[in-house]
């Protein structure tokens, strides 16, 4: 039996920034035994169990990211480089890239769009001990309409035959989600645009129906108003950026937010560290969409991290770029930090992560400082554990 206890000046359990000032966690073959008070979980850990201290650091759950593409690889064009890629050393990439988010204390990775189901093979050999990296949650190619955004994937379906054989081939991969390009986006040139649906409500409905009969929940990429609507009386899992355009800009709807927020929908609004950037591209549409992610704060909306990383500018060591980005709209870090364990948790469907609690999965981080007063702590990482794999970040 191998064992483990950690010891640090706080320990976060969550949710809500429920914290134990002296704290431990006990660690026995890959599951959390004991959190609490270091000296009540020293004795039941015994004097021989082995023991890492950290003077001044805060232990937590490990962080989700829940909106990763580990194929492409953050650079100004990724998308040629996967689409011309050998697949040897598309995966070796792949790995490189998980490599990174491990280091930045994510545990959990929900990969949104790879080729040749390569996230699964890589997630296998992640859990198999093989490779070091976070646990993935592997949606492989995602469905998208002919010519539609990332076809390049391998995921174009036209009729509602396709579709059904396309989730099926999900299904068989191995995948443990389906997603869907529900409407347009900004990386494939010459497909609809960011607010044009890529599949009518009707089909939307066919998709969450196959794949809930594979036991898949589906993850939605969503831009458009409208589009946002289907997909919420759909009933997919998440919306992925959950952008609210329309043709002429933005057009929210807090009827529509009340509903997602009725429902658990996790809202992932993909923002990576470049966000500075990102709302200076937006120009006049940058005031409309931060209000949006206010107001959806105010409608009670489950928000969800994920950094988009892979796509340009969104780089796989730079999570905590995209928490510092709800610091900004006035988020308090507790909150923020439930955005990355427990909702994002609930909204993944993972029941055994998210929280340090007896019983649950080994996934652990350990920062120098306190998050709760300065979000920064959370890039200078000590240790991981992802699923009781000890890693130190180079």
């Amino acid at each position: 039996m191998s064992a483990l206890l950690l010891s640090g000046s706080r320990v976060l359990v969550g949710p809500a920034g429920e914290f134990v000032d002296d704290g431990a966690v006990l660690v026995e073959d890959g599951v959390i035994r004991a959190v609490g008070p270091r000296q009540d979980v020293e004795r039941v850990a015994g004097p021989g169990t082995p023991r890492r201290v950290f003077p001044g650091g805060t232990i937590l759950p490990g962080l989700i990211d829940s909106h990763v593409h580990l194929a492409f690889d953050s650079s100004a064009d990724p998308l040629t480089a996967v689409a011309d890629a050998d697949p040897a050393k598309l995966l070796l990439g792949m790995a490189g890239r998980a490599q990174q988010l491990v280091s930045a204390g994510v545990t959990t990775a929900r990969d949104l769009g790879d080729r040749d189901a390569l996230s699964v093979v890589l997630r296998d050999a992640i859990a198999a001990g093989t490779l070091a990296g976070p646990r993935i949650l592997a949606a492989t190619s995602p469905l998208t309409c002919p010519g539609g955004h990332c076809g390049f994937l391998g995921g174009e379906v036209g009729t509602d035959a396709e579709i059904r054989e396309r989730i099926k081939r999900v299904a068989v991969e191995g995948a443990d989600l389906v997603k869907v390009m529900a409407s347009g986006g900004a990386l494939t040139p010459g497909g609809p645009r960011m607010w044009e649906p890529q599949f009518t409500a009707a089909q939307l409905r066919l998709i969450v129906a196959q794949a809930a009969g594979y036991g898949l929940g589906v993850a939605a990429h969503a831009h458009g108003t409208d589009t946002i609507a289907h997909c919420v009386e759909a009933g997919v899992r998440t919306l992925e950026h959950c952008s609210w355009r329309v043709e002429a800009g933005l057009r929210y709807d807090h009827d529509l937010a009340r509903e997602i927020a009725a429902r658990r929908i996790g809202v992932c609004r993909c923002v990576s560290g470049d966000w500075r950037l990102f709302l200076t591209q937006l120009g006049p549409n940058a005031d409309a969409l931060v209000d949006s992610i206010r107001r959806m704060r105010e409608a009670g909306v489950l928000f969800i991290a994920g950094t988009d990383a892979g796509v340009p500018g969104a780089r796989f060591d730079d999570y905590v770029g995209m928490l510092e980005f709800f610091a900004e709209l006035g988020f308090g870090n507790a909150e923020i930090v439930d955005m990355a364990t427990v909702n994002a948790a609930e909204a993944l469907d993972l029941r055994d992560t998210g929280r340090l609690a007896a019983g649950l999965r080994a996934d652990v981080l350990v920062v120098r400082g306190d998050p709760l007063t300065d979000l920064s702590a959370l890039r200078d990482v000590e240790f991981v554990l992802t699923g009781g794999r000890a890693h130190v970040p180079a």
